[in-house]
């Protein structure tokens, strides 16, 4: 009990001496977030227009992703900087390292690779990577392919995992299977 009363505080020190911004605090800002999402550490969301950015339910979004609401490439020229909304529908994932540019919608049950640079909306059911982002398959296309890959690869269970508890010979044993090809874990 003791070590979660620290933690707790903790937290809150460092949130005010570093001046660190939470999501609940894009929250009170007027960003919206939906129901069951996974916003993993790193993520940036424009803070100076987070009232723009809206984010459906089941929504995952990996580490460092950039969800960036304006553009102030324009300001020094025109005395105006660009604004637009971003949209995230629902049942998405945003890999790591992406960045969402002002006025993009990504669709439904839609997938950006890591490290895309979306600069155009993207359709539902899409998987959409690269800088500029692309679209280079549907969701089902994507979802067959990779489980054709399942079926031929490595594949780990729970064991494999540092939640599982993971051991020093299957570390190894993972390492030297992976070393040329990739797999799955569970």
């Amino acid at each position: 009990m003791m070590k979660k009363i620290f933690n707790f505080v903790r937290a809150r020190l460092k949130k005010y001496i570093l001046e660190e911004i939470w999501l609940e605090d894009y929250i009170k800002m007027g960003m919206k977030i939906g129901q069951n999402c996974s916003i993993q550490p790193g993520v940036i969301f424009d803070y100076s227009h987070c009232w723009l950015i809206k984010i459906g339910n089941n929504v995952t979004i990996a580490p460092q992703a950039y969800l960036l609401a304006h553009d102030a490439s324009t300001k020094s020229m025109t005395n105006y900087t660009k604004l637009g909304c971003i949209t995230i529908e629902d049942n998405v994932f945003i890999g790591a390292r992406a960045l969402i540019m002002p006025g993009v919608t990504i669709g439904k049950n839609s997938i950006v690779g890591a490290g895309s640079i979306v600069t155009k909306s993207t359709p539902s059911d899409s998987v959409a990577v690269g800088n500029p982002a692309k679209v280079v398959a549907t969701v089902e296309e994507y979802l067959n392919k990779t489980n054709h890959l399942i079926e031929k690869s490595h594949t780990y269970d729970h064991s494999y995992t540092i939640k599982g508890k993971i051991s020093a010979n299957n570390k190894d044993k993972m390492y030297q299977e992976l070393m040329n090809e990739m797999g799955f874990v569970v």
